[in-house]
């Protein structure tokens, strides 16, 4: 299996300045990975409007529907870190994590974000991080099995 997470797949600093854009930009840099069509962006919005994901600790994970899962070519993810924090329905995020899983493996990827953003100090590193290349090598432990 390829990395799910690759360096093309992080950006720091991102864009954008709402939670819209920034869905659009976590969305995109998968769709630039060749793992998800466009359609699957679209399904992120569609899963933000039933529920809000926010998950604490400046994280929010935008993923699409389960009625998306036809437009996941490979699982992924990406990472989008903002200097300033984004409004996320009244939450501040400072980093947008998109997920696209094949076969439920979204689920093992969430736990794996889940132990990285619940620990505050590896938070504040990741916060600290100078550039991409330093974010996504804090973040290996996605990659690893």
């Amino acid at each position: 299996m390829s990395d799910v997470l690759t360096r093309s797949q992080v950006k720091v600093p991102g864009d954008a300045r709402s939670k819209d854009d920034a869905i659009r930009e976590a969305g995109r840099l998968l769709v630039d990975a060749g793992a998800v069509s466009p359609a699957y962006v679209d399904a992120m919005f569609e899963r933000e409007k039933s529920v809000s994901t926010y998950m604490g600790n400046f994280l929010a994970i935008p993923h699409g529907t389960n009625e998306a899962k036809d437009t996941i070519g490979r699982s992924a993810i990406s990472v989008v870190r903002y200097d300033a924090p984004v409004d996320w329905d009244g939450n501040e995020v400072r980093f947008a994590v998109g997920i696209a899983g094949v076969d439920n493996g979204h689920l093992e990827i969430l736990g794996k974000i889940a132990i990285v953003f619940s620990d505050t100090d590896e938070v504040e590193k990741l916060l600290a991080a100078g550039s991409a290349d330093e974010l996504y090598d804090l973040l290996q432990a996605v990659n690893e099995d």
